[in-house]
């Protein structure tokens, strides 16, 4: 598994991230078989979140044998210090750990949610506050949606995040005022030295509203080996990005590690062919709004 340093926190983290969002709705028995497999392919970085139904608590009984072997990030999607500061303890305790190596404010893809954040009394003091206590290591940002890039700039003007979470896919990258967006954080995150990783690398689209739902992701995934080979490709081959997450359903992450471990083998041109000729390829969050 191809390791890449996560800034200046100076891990090696796995390319590409354990998104525990696909343990959010299974069994013991699936999640310690996603886990396991993980463990067993190198995955050495774990990102979940407060709000990601039952995962921390999956993931609990596993901390104890692996913790000291991998980095693990959670997320609060909270707003106010108080409110905050009550989700991180409790999933300290979901976890079953007395630390964690990265808190992030969750969902942040505007500005008015970053002000929520960073204003006197919001969230971030709290993240701030567990630092300094020692029971988390380092604070990043996450969010979703056309404005993540942008909002995710403005963050790291405000306050010095160790780490960024943003969408990129082929599909996004294509849209001239989000890839001047993403390229702006980007040579930011690269001035600051901020693990700069990305999620929805295999994200096809929104689903149909009669469409069959096969997997839990709350987007639709591609399942074909070849386009996934190409999605991480993309991902993988942008400048600055450390890592990106594994799609939210534990069926796709054994695909999405053997792209990752055939990552190199496909030529810029043999991507671009193949995820530019998919017709019903679009972005995940839908109509574009404007980022001004």
């Amino acid at each position: 598994m191809e390791q890449r340093r996560l800034g200046k926190l100076e891990y090696m983290s796995s390319a590409v991230m354990f998104g525990a969002a696909s343990l959010g709705n299974v069994t013991q028995d699936e999640a310690d078989k996603s886990i396991k497999f993980a463990v067993d392919h190198g995955v050495n970085h774990f990102d979940t979140a407060a709000d990601y139904g039952d995962a921390e608590l999956r993931m609990g009984p596993w901390m104890p044998k692996i913790r000291q072997q991998i980095f693990l990030a959670t997320k609060t999607g909270k707003r106010t210090k108080e409110e905050a500061k009550r989700e991180l303890h409790r999933s300290l305790e979901r976890l079953q750990v007395d630390d964690v190596d990265l808190i992030q404010l969750h969902a942040v893809g505007s500005i008015e949610e970053l002000d929520k954040c960073t204003s006197a009394g919001g969230a971030l003091e709290a993240l701030v506050e567990a630092r300094d206590e020692g029971i988390v290591k380092a604070i990043g940002i996450t969010g979703h949606g056309h404005m993540a890039p942008a909002t995710h700039l403005e963050a790291l003007r405000r306050f010095p995040f160790d780490a960024v979470l943003t969408p990129l896919n082929f599909k996004l990258y294509s849209m001239p005022e989000y890839r001047f967006d993403f390229d702006a954080l980007r040579a930011e995150t690269v001035k600051q030295d901020v693990a700069l990783r990305v999620i929805k690398a295999i994200a096809k689209g929104p689903w149909d509203v009669n469409q069959k739902r096969n997997y839990a992701t709350w987007y639709e995934p591609f399942d074909e080996q070849k386009v996934i080979d190409a999605c991480v490709h993309f991902v993988l081959n942008q400048a600055g990005v450390s890592a990106f997450a594994s799609a939210g359903d534990v069926h796709l992450f054994p695909k999405i590690v053997d792209a990752v471990n055939r990552y190199g083998q496909m030529s810029t041109e043999e991507v671009t062919d193949i995820l530019s000729r998919i017709p019903e390829y679009t972005t995940p969050f839908g109509a574009p709004t404007s980022i001004a």
